[in-house]
């Protein structure tokens, strides 16, 4: 590859060597993607269909399903495929476009949940100045933004670690091009380049979550001021699914990211990608309806419309 690397490909090593778990992993992984898709692309579907959600609550959460489809999308078809195939080759140009995308989407991924407790304190917090401070204008504003810092790091981070000289050994530990997991095979000088990873990871990570972080804890004051039962029932009903994304995001993408390659257990990193990377996606979905009586309603809403549609019911 010219003057950056002697390596043209990379052989990723996967979950496991075993064979006997392949099957068990490929069915496991082709039943969490496929709930994937389906759960993220119903949701956008719902939400563009029902005008009862169209709102700032349910325009990010749109978006993030756009996002954990991508994300998903990214990293699941290729470990899908290798499972069944056993062809964990990627080339070099592809292992580039997987963790810009990777990179790309797990940013926007912090950001809209910023966005989304910005939207929730605004909810609680100043509700007779609701439709005035969250405009569309200031909604598409933020989103924009978001997916703006997510090409910023993406090329940055890409761009950083393909920088570095790959010399012959090519195995990447994992089952997919992880910042962290490509780095450690650089024959370079690394220290500037782990450098830039903690620092940018720190900024987009910590920046993101001191948004949330002042957003909840302005509405837990809020809450502390309320003294109907009713008040705090619907403020924690209307917070209760933001805050399990939040946690869950936040905990995994904390524990791959912000410490030194010294540090990193490659059999923890991969559990922990697992996570974030297949199950997170899989999961945004239920954990924003099972609870939420608005989705259900609209469910309700769209099924009837198509049913009158076909001509199953009576006008």
């Amino acid at each position: 590859m010219n003057n950056n690397t002697e390596v043209s490909e990379f052989i990723l090593l996967g979950l496991t060597k075993a064979p006997g778990f392949h099957i068990f992993l490929f069915m496991m992984f082709t039943f969490i993607y496929i709930t994937t898709l389906v759960g993220n692309l119903a949701m956008i579907l719902l939400i563009l269909l029902d005008d009862h959600l169209h709102t700032p609550m349910y325009f990010f959460l749109s978006n993030l399903s756009f996002v954990d489809f991508g994300s998903s999308s990214t990293v699941t078809p290729k470990v899908i495929t290798g499972l069944l195939t056993g062809n964990n080759v990627i080339s070099y140009n592809a292992c580039a476009v997987q963790m810009f995308f990777f990179v790309f989407f797990a940013t926007v991924d912090s950001y809209i949940l910023a966005s989304m407790a910005y939207d929730r304190y605004a909810a609680v917090c100043k509700p007779l100045h609701y439709t005035t401070t969250m405009t569309k204008h200031v909604c598409t504003c933020l989103a924009i933004a978001s997916y703006t810092f997510g090409i910023l790091n993406a090329s940055i981070q890409t761009g950083d670690t393909f920088s570095l000289h790959f010399c012959v050994y090519n195995v990447i530990n994992h089952f997919f091009c992880d910042i962290p997991a490509v780095r450690v095979l650089g024959c370079s000088d690394k220290r500037m380049n782990e450098m830039i990873l903690i620092l940018m990871s720190s900024f987009h990570i910590m920046f993101a979550f001191l948004v949330i972080l002042i957003s909840y804890l302005l509405i837990f004051v809020n809450i502390l001021k309320m003294h109907s039962g009713d008040g705090y029932q619907k403020a924690f009903s209307t917070c209760a699914s933001h805050l399990i994304a939040v946690f869950t995001f936040y905990g995994t993408v904390t524990i791959m990211y912000l410490k030194p390659s010294s540090s990193h257990s490659m059999d923890t990193d991969k559990f922990v990608s697992v996570f974030y990377t297949m199950v997170i996606p899989m999961l945004n979905p239920v954990v924003y309806s099972l609870r939420n009586k608005e989705v259900k309603n609209a469910v309700k809403r769209v099924v009837q419309r198509s049913k009158l549609c076909l001509g199953l019911v009576p006008y």
